[in-house]
């Protein structure tokens, strides 16, 4: 291989010695540029971490946990070295808890229906659900009912041909999985799918410190079968009371 002249040899050292000057040069203005933009973001994202922080803590104080539980998992998640995620995590499992005590609170308020309106010569004030389970075309209406001439009642009312019993009859019934067995009887008429309590206050005093009631019903089809009624949203103070019939 032929050896390069003197002089070229010396241009070409030169040459090679000023292209490696010129990248520390390029590298050395680069690092402090990089090194500026990784702090400047680390301080917005602080910044940012700590103003949710902020937001958390004025939910808080206005005792809406579960706008808390979300702007607390989401500083968690999305900023989880910071000390917003770590302030927020010495509450955030309380609050989460009683965000979801609270919105099953809501659910279970929801499934109540109160209406009052006229029925048969008189006026009725009504308190109902539907089934959890059988749902749908398939679920059973729980009614507890005041009547301006007939009282006060609570009844079961489904669908098809109705239920089986005859005279007083007893519907196998647990109250929060502790067994309440329920007196019940039809009505005279005999022509609706209905099937009353027989013992409709103790029912509602009972009722009233229940969350979960379930019966097994026997349909005059033969068929057996198992309802569960979540009770636990019931406001006895949206009952409307209703004086007697004169």
């Amino acid at each position: 291989m032929p050896r390069l002249p003197f002089r070229h040899a010396l241009a070409a050292t030169a040459a090679c010695g000023w292209l490696l000057l010129a990248a520390c040069s390029q590298q050395d203005q680069n690092t402090p540029s990089q090194q500026d933009a990784a702090k400047a973001q680390a301080q917005q994202m602080a910044q940012e971490a700590n103003r949710q922080l902020q937001t958390y803590q004025q939910a808080l104080q206005q005792k809406n946990d579960e706008l808390a539980a979300q702007i607390g998992e989401a500083i968690v998640q999305q900023f989880p070295a910071s000390d917003a995620a770590k302030q927020v995590q010495q509450t955030l499992p309380e609050v989460e808890q009683r965000a979801k005590a609270s919105a099953d609170k809501r659910r279970l308020a929801a499934l109540w229906s109160y209406q009052v309106g006229p029925m048969e010569g008189g006026t009725q004030s009504t308190a109902s659900l539907y089934s959890t389970r059988p749902s749908g075309d398939r679920s059973i209406r729980l009614v507890l009912r005041r009547h301006t001439q007939w009282g006060e009642s609570v009844f079961l009312f489904g669908i098809g041909h109705g239920f089986a019993c005859k005279g007083n009859c007893t519907i196998t019934a647990q109250f929060d999985d502790k067994p309440h067995p329920l007196r019940a009887f039809l009505p005279t008429t005999g022509n609706e799918p209905a099937i009353f309590i027989r013992d409709d206050k103790p029912f509602i005093a009972a009722m009233e410190k229940t969350k979960r009631i379930t019966m097994t019903v026997i349909t005059r089809d033969g068929d057996k079968q198992e309802v569960l009624f979540e009770v636990g949203g019931f406001d006895s103070s949206k009952w409307q009371p209703l004086g007697s019939k004169k």
